[in-house]
């Protein structure tokens, strides 16, 4: 089992940006970050949170901001999110946790300081009985708040305060984080990003019309623009998850068709046994592995031959893959 994943069935209350608190979650035991990924990491937060909620009789949940603090103080840098809004929601209901709560992460509570966040913001504004953080949360106005910091701040207030050590692989030193997670994503190494994770990375897009060309070679493709995507260009073995919760096998290209148009960055793919129009519904694919890298070619002739190849070598990929979805 995945460090901090739990398969008993639990209600899950979710509550979004500028959402009323639920009754339900008042006196939570909240484990507090970004979460980008819900990776092996984050999800040992939440086994904890767990632990200290069922211990004190308290609901648990997540705590985490959107947009993202980097995207709120950079707005127009890109940043490679590896899970959206609603990716994470899902992640994080599979979790055991009691609920996800969502605030806004704006002028104001950056500029909050480290007092404040704890004694308005958690203790007052969201009634939290106690907090859970890794062991190097910063947190506050230009992250004043030190973890030391944090666990005096929530003895004053009455909140119990647990810090957790980071998690590893087996065999590794060095802990899981969302930054290792992308560096393998940029290399193409789906594999390793899926060790990391603990389950097989997924994106979720909107099927949008394309010029088609996928039909006249043989292999009809789903088009999905994937924002500020930092996954190597090249072809890939995946599973997709249609609207009605079917999974299918694919192959999929995610690049800028350099034997054609050399266009906007696009995630081309082409479902295994399927016939059918989605065009405006929402897909979810997970990455099972790379297979090789973008490349031009000659003709329409030369390509459709990699093609065959590329799909095989994706059969044998799935065929053979063991990682854990988030997604059935």
């Amino acid at each position: 089992m995945v460090p901090g994943d739990d398969t008993t069935a639990r209600p899950f209350l979710l509550c979004r940006v500028d959402e009323p608190l639920p009754a339900a979650l008042r006196g939570a035991v909240a484990a507090i970050g970004n979460f980008d990924g819900v990776h092996r990491g984050h999800r040992a937060l939440a086994a904890t949170v767990r632990a200290e909620a069922e211990a004190g009789g308290h609901p648990a949940v997540a705590l985490t901001f959107a947009p993202h603090p980097r995207a709120f103080f950079r707005p127009h840098a890109p940043m490679f999110r590896l899970t959206g809004e609603q990716a994470k929601e899902i992640l994080f209901a599979q979790t055991g946790l009691d609920g996800l709560i969502i605030r806004r992460f704006d002028a104001g509570l950056a500029g909050t300081g480290a007092r404040a966040f704890v004694m308005d913001f958690l203790h007052d504004g969201l009634g939290l009985s106690g907090v859970v953080v890794g062991h190097d949360f910063h947190f506050g106005r230009a992250r004043e708040g030190t973890p030391a910091l944090l666990q005096d701040l929530c003895r004053e207030a009455g909140m119990s305060c647990r810090l957790v050590e980071p998690v590893a692989l087996p065999g590794e030193q060095e802990p899981v984080s969302s930054s290792k997670i992308r560096a393998a994503l940029a290399e193409g190494d789906v594999t390793r990003a899926n060790a990391l994770l603990g389950y097989r990375w997924f994106v979720i897009a909107t099927v949008r019309h394309g010029d088609k060309r996928g039909r006249t070679l043989g292999y009809p493709t789903a088009n999905l623009m994937l924002d500020d995507c930092g996954l190597a260009h090249g072809i890939y073995a995946v599973r997709i998850r249609l609207p009605d919760g079917q999974i299918k096998d694919g192959v999929a290209s995610y690049g800028r068709r350099p034997t054609f148009d050399d266009g906007a960055p696009l995630l081309e793919v082409n479902l295994f046994a399927f016939s059918g129009d989605l065009y405006g519904q929402d897909l979810a694919v997970e990455f099972v592995g790379y297979i090789r890298g973008e490349e031009r070619f000659a003709g329409a002739d030369e390509l459709i031959a990699r093609m065959h190849l590329d799909a095989a070598e994706a059969r044998r990929l799935l065929a053979a893959d063991t990682v854990p979805s988030m997604l059935a």
